[in-house]
């Protein structure tokens, strides 16, 4: 298509197939926060419960991204990309009937995980394979877009259709999505093979999926058994698992670092052995690639966290239903998706580093903003204004990393960019899941306990047997809730009414608490931009520089 560059409007059937895809992709998660509360109704389970479908279907993309890059080389880009939107739409069909927590596990953690890590880098590859020049740089520029559209108007769908019919119509539509992307695929042009289809390496593949989940469990599992003394325990076939009288947390993530450290070593055997490996650690090396998957990573565990914490805060302490969250929520989108449009221009007047800071400091605005309208009566402007700000910081990010990423290497390795950079994007939405989750959990617990013990309408006795429970780590539930239970345990209407309150004030610092730590998490994320492209150098500075190492002018450059 190297005749059409100077028409770079002409895109044509492939990008609008594509950004169909990128939007079916984006659009799971950001559902899937608004309708907690609904979805633990429905399927009779917990926050926790839920959380933990949220973080094992990040994880499974994080865990697999790179095997899912790789099967582009071996079977052809347009063959995965095919076969991942069946995949993914087999999981989407399943995930609407879930009759239960452990289907939905399957359905949308598992298989549309799996589904996803085939599509995602397979996108970004088809696109450089397709277009030239301007043309390629329109077209990642709408890929970007509709990511952005996306996230935007994850909430409000999701919320609008959860609260008028039920989350299961969100997954349904996705997969009815699917099957309009698969009929359109077969028009589209076929991407050329790669002269040699290399092998895949299946134990790189499950050392690093191993390696990646036991961390992310283990970080998961902390609000639960504890970080290192041990609250509750992991249970192994009726046995409580307390490796030398500590929380199995620290050990569960050591173990899952010694299998990533494993996974390198094993990597560097089969390069010296001349065999084909998962990933080509020479990409590693490049400082521009380097700051943008780190701050990457770092983007989405802020967002993620926020995502999670958020609609807990409007839906369980405030009683929103999922369509009146999504509205509270749309100012953070619709900045967000101004920003993302706007950030390229800002990045060429500045820079991407400059950029990309930016939009860090406007997330710990927000969110030191958030801190201070978090209670049991909304202040809405307030409210509005922390979300917009934090809407812009996001917006800002996500126009730049993925351009930083994909224009850090040369044209014949997107593919494995692509799956670095989901790599990147997964996990670190999985470690914000966990980690702000365990958070708030954690916090909760401890902050309940303390409560109950220091108030005075609650008799010694019944402040043992709460301690008791709060050391076992307990859920986020709206507080009437835990009145009625504490009635029907027998307390008398007063008693219950103290336990209530205490319980609110814990919960309420909680979210407080796991908000301070979006904003902790932002403040050291500046430390990874350090590696993102500064303003560019003089042109015989430049040609110094090595083609990979050098980023692209921002008119040029990926979104």
């Amino acid at each position: 298509m190297a005749g059409d560059e100077n028409r770079p409007g002409r895109l044509g059937l492939p990008i609008a197939v594509l950004a169909a895809a990128q939007f079916v992709m984006v659009l799971d998660s950001s559902v899937m926060n608004v309708s907690i509360s609904q979805i633990v109704k429905d399927l009779d389970t917990t926050v926790t419960g839920v959380q933990l479908a949220i973080t094992a279907y990040t994880l499974v993309m994080a865990a697999f991204m790179l095997a899912g890059a790789k099967l582009g080389d071996i079977l052809g880009r347009n063959k995965t990309f095919a076969i991942g939107c069946a995949v993914y739409g087999t999981g989407s069909l399943i995930t609407a009937l879930s009759p239960n927590l452990t289907l939905l596990l399957i359905g949308w953690s598992l298989i549309e995980g799996l589904g996803a890590v085939m599509v995602i880098p397979a996108i970004v590859s088809l696109i450089a394979a397709t277009y030239e020049g301007k043309q390629r740089a329109l077209a990642f520029g709408i890929i970007g877009g509709v990511a952005g559209a996306a996230i935007a108007a994850g909430p409000l769908i999701g919320g609008w259709v959860t609260t008028e019919f039920s989350w299961r119509y969100v997954f349904a539509g996705e997969v009815a999505m699917i099957v309009v992307i698969l009929l359109a695929n077969r028009r589209l042009p076929r991407a050329p093979m790669a002269a040699r289809r290399p092998q895949l390496d299946v134990a790189g593949v499950l050392i690093s999926a191993l390696g990646l989940g036991l961390v992310v469990f283990g970080i998961l599992g902390s609000s639960e058994w504890g970080l290192i003394e041990p609250r509750g325990a992991l249970t192994i076939g009726g046995t409580e698992i307390t490796p030398f009288g500590f929380s199995a947390v620290p050990f569960l993530i050591l173990l899952g670092a010694a299998c990533i450290a494993g996974f390198v070593l094993w990597e560097e055997r089969r390069e010296r052995l001349g065999r084909d490996t998962l990933l080509d650690r020479s990409l590693l090396k490049i400082r521009h690639l380097q700051g943008g998957l780190t701050t990457l990573l770092m983007q989405q565990l802020i967002l993620l966290g926020t995502f999670f914490v958020l609609p807990l805060y409007l839906q369980v302490v405030l009683g929103n239903n999922a369509f009146d969250t999504g509205k509270k929520l749309f100012p953070m989108s619709v900045t967000m998706f101004i920003a993302a449009m706007l950030g390229p221009r800002l990045a060429a007047g500045l820079s991407p580093k400059r950029t990309a800071q930016a939009g860090l400091a406007a997330l710990v605005a927000g969110a030191v903003l958030l801190l201070a309208t978090i209670n049991v009566q909304l202040d809405r402007l307030d409210f509005a204004i922390a979300l917009a700000l934090f809407g812009v910081g996001a917006g800002l990010l996500l126009s730049q990393l993925g351009n930083v990423i994909m224009s850090s290497v040369p044209p014949s390795q997107t593919n494995e960019a692509g799956g670095l950079q989901g790599t990147a994007q997964n996990l670190g939405a999985s470690l914000g899941t966990a980690l702000i989750g365990a958070v708030l959990i954690s916090s909760l617990s401890t902050g309940f306990a303390e409560n109950v013990k220091q108030n005075p309408a609650i008799p010694p006795s019944v402040q043992q047997q709460l301690t008791k429970v709060a050391d076992q780590g307990l859920e986020v539930v709206p507080v009437d809730q835990v009145e009625k239970t504490a009635t029907d345990k027998g307390l008398p209407p007063d008693q219950a009414k103290a336990v209530a309150d205490d319980y609110g004030q814990a919960e309420l610092q909680a979210m407080r608490r796991a908000i301070g730590a979006v904003a902790l998490f932002a403040v050291a994320s500046l430390w990874f931009t350090r590696k993102l492209p500064g303003r560019e150098k003089r042109p015989e500075a430049a040609e110094q520089d090595s083609p990979v190492e050098r980023a692209p002018a921002p008119a040029e450059a990926v979104v």
